[in-house]
């Protein structure tokens, strides 16, 4: 058995984390000690590992609550899980898009300011001027 500060440095998740968790389902509520203390168990901690590398990869709670779900029938075919990481992963890759135009936005300004005082810098009039040679991002 774990106390929560052994739990916390066993799984890389915070102490108020944890405790979130616990309000929201996604754990347990534990075994408390004659002490009050909050105790632990191996299953506890794994799946707490289990939701620290979903929320590390950014999937939504409510998807982790759902993979967490599908985790509990071990028999049932993983079309549901499949699903789930598939629709997540188009998000990132639109995410990604995303960041890759506004890196090429603000390469663009940097590499145009060559401006020794501010009331000739390039940044700061690209950034007053929204519109002047933009792309949406």
């Amino acid at each position: 058995m774990f106390s929560i500060g052994d739990i916390s440095k066993r799984t890389g998740v915070k102490v108020p984390t944890i405790r979130y968790y616990e309000q929201l389902g996604l754990i347990t509520t534990p075994l408390r000690s004659s002490g009050n203390q909050r105790r632990y168990s191996t299953e506890d901690a794994k799946r707490l590992g289990f939701i620290k590398h979903a929320r590390d990869l950014g999937l939504p709670l409510e998807a982790v609550r759902e993979l967490l779900r599908l985790s509990e029938h071990p028999g049932q075919p993983c079309a549901d899980a499949d699903r789930i990481a598939a629709a997540h992963l188009e998000v990132i890759r639109g995410k990604i898009v995303s960041l890759q135009r506004l890196e090429k936005e603000l390469e663009r300004i940097t590499c145009g300011c060559k401006a020794v005082h501010v009331r000739d810098c390039y940044v700061l009039q690209s950034l007053s001027d929204r519109s002047a040679g933009r792309e949406d991002h």
